[in-house]
């Protein structure tokens, strides 16, 4: 797969905009709608993945269903200088964790966090608190998803079962 950027023309931005709104569009439906073959549409799409334009394709799913009904975005505040690396490695290391980035501000990084229950997110938040390196955290709870079909809404993974470190093994 290349990390250059490729170019793209504008059918491929339809291609693009059409799979980004339905995945499972076929290549004849998409090709339909913007004026091509199936053939050429999968061509293009072939193309796209090759070059890293298009990532992947995948299902959106209402997170409570799979069992995350909690949701917060916590602030994570370093002492002194914590590489990104060096964040990056410990926030693998949480399933409950579905996005982390650097950020600018007066925070170091930013966590998207899912869990069970606010007990689960409790215990989520002090296994990130035990890291030498982090000075203190804020966290904001969601209440509701103003754009319900925003990624952020959505979710790619289930909830933990009885995962080691689970709130019910602390006590």
């Amino acid at each position: 797969m290349s990390s250059r950027p490729t170019a793209f023309d504008e059918l491929d931005r339809k291609i693009i905009t059409a799979l980004t709104a339905n995945a499972r569009s076929s290549f004849a439906e998409i090709g339909a709608t913007i004026g091509l073959s199936a053939t050429a549409v999968k061509r293009r799409v072939d193309r796209l993945r090759e070059t890293g334009v298009i990532t992947g394709f995948t299902a959106t799913v209402k997170p409570s269903a799979l069992g995350w009904r909690t949701e917060a975005y916590v602030e994570v505040y370093c002492e002194g200088a914590a590489p990104p690396r060096r964040l990056a490695d410990v926030v693998r290391n949480h399933p409950e964790i579905t996005a982390a980035m650097t950020v600018t501000g007066d925070a170091d990084a930013l966590l998207h966090v899912r869990a069970t229950d606010v007990e689960h997110f409790e215990e989520v938040l002090e296994r990130i608190r035990t890291q030498p390196f982090i000075r203190k955290t804020v966290s904001y709870m969601v209440l509701t998803h103003l754009l319900p079909e925003s990624p952020e809404a959505g979710a790619s993974q289930p909830a933990p079962k009885d995962t080691p470190g689970d709130a019910a093994d602390v006590r």
